[in-house]
C-alpha cells in the first residue's frame, strides 16, 4: 500500500510541478505525471533488484529521459518542459536536508556520509541525462535520415 501511495505522489508531484512550467493542457499534464510515476516505479524496482542507489537513480533517469524525448516529439512540446517535471520525484531533497542539518549541528562525520549519498544521487541523475540524451539524439538523427529515403 505504501508503494502505491509513493507512485501516486510521484504522479501528482510531476504533474503539479509541470503547472509551474506552464504545461496547462490536460493531456500534457497527464503524460508528465505518468512519466514521473514511471520513473519512480523503475527506481523502486531497480533499488529492490540491485540495492544500489546509483543504479536505481540512473535507471529511473534513463526511463524518464526516454519518455520525455518520445513524448516531446509526439505531443510537440520542448523536451525540457516534460523532462524537468518528470525528474522532480527523484530529486534527493532528503539527503540535502540531512546534510545541511548535520553541518548546522557540527556533526562532520554524519555530514560527510550524507553528502556522499547526495553526490551519488545527483551524479546518477546527471549521468543518466547525459547518456540517454546522447543515445536518443543519435537514434532520432538516424531515424529521420532513414525515413527520408
Amino acid at each position: 500500500m505504501r508503494t502505491l501511495i509513493d507512485i501516486l505522489m510521484a504522479f501528482l508531484g510531476a504533474a503539479g510541478f509541470a503547472m509551474v512550467f506552464n504545461v496547462h493542457r490536460g493531456r500534457r499534464l497527464f503524460w508528465t505525471g505518468v512519466g514521473g510515476a514511471a520513473g519512480w516505479i523503475v527506481y523502486l524496482l531497480a533499488l529492490r533488484q540491485s540495492g544500489s542507489v546509483f543504479l536505481a537513480m540512473f535507471s529511473a533517469t534513463a526511463i524518464i529521459v526516454f519518455l520525455s524525448e518520445v513524448l516531446a516529439r509526439t505531443i510537440k512540446v520542448p523536451i525540457i518542459m516534460l523532462m524537468v517535471p518528470m525528474l522532480i520525484p527523484l530529486i534527493p531533497g532528503g539527503s540535502l536536508y540531512y546534510t545541511m542539518d548535520a553541518l548546522v549541528q557540527g556533526d562532520s562525520a554524519s555530514a560527510a556520509a550524507t553528502a556522499y549519498s547526495l553526490a551519488t544521487q545527483a551524479g546518477a541523475i546527471a549521468v543518466g541525462i547525459i547518456v540517454m540524451t546522447s543515445i536518443m539524439g543519435n537514434f532520432f538523427t538516424f531515424y529521420y535520415k532513414w525515413k527520408k529515403r
